[in-house]
């Protein structure tokens, strides 16, 4: 079994953050792992029983994900998405409301940050955490397009329940200064 602690091939365990609030999302659910990059947090949530979509643009760590999928017979499937440049129809696609959680780390685009909730089921958890002002002190990254402004989080979630929000410098894995939110959307009275 993969650990919290561990992840086979990786150096970087799976987030402190991805790992406290997993345990929100239904058990044996359908997680979405929005910009996987080399996928240490979906191993990690197959290992728990979740059935992973992993997407990125990058093909090439994609398919050593699947890999590595393969090998520890873990439910991940793959799909290479340009996340800034072919943005999902939201509104006319296969993944609305189609997740039972929604985990994204280390990446922010702006323009797709209000749609993600609609990613979601109506009991979907949303997991997100990255890198804030502040940071720039520590290294990249440093562009203010890529970092949250204070409460930036908490702006974009305002159709949601928060379960969890931190604002804060941490030093493992590295140093570093972000934001990290838990929330579910709200449901609507009708």
């Amino acid at each position: 079994m993969i650990t919290a602690k561990s992840s086979p091939g990786f150096d970087l365990p799976a987030s402190e953050w991805v790992v406290s609030h997993a345990s929100k999302v239904v058990p044996g659910g359908r997680v979405l792992d929005y910009a996987c990059g080399h996928g240490r947090h979906a191993l990690w949530l197959a290992s728990q029983g979740f059935n992973v979509v992993a997407v990125d643009k990058d093909v090439e760590v994609l398919e050593g994900l699947a890999e590595k999928a393969r090998i520890f017979s873990l439910p991940i499937v793959t799909q290479a998405i340009d996340l800034e440049e072919n943005i999902w129809k939201f509104s006319d696609s296969e993944y609305v409301e189609a997740f039972d959680g929604l985990v994204a780390t280390n990446y922010l685009y702006r323009p797709v940050l209000l749609q993600l909730p609609k990613l979601l089921k109506k009991q979907g958890v949303l997991i997100y955490e990255t890198f804030a002002v502040g940071n720039e002190a520590f290294g990249k990254p440093s562009n203010p397009n890529f970092l949250l402004q204070p409460n930036e989080l908490l702006s974009f979630s305002s159709n949601m329940k928060i379960l969890a929000y931190e604002d804060l410098q941490i030093q493992s894995p590295k140093q570093a200064c972000i934001q990290r939110i838990c929330a579910v959307p709200l449901q609507s009275k009708t």
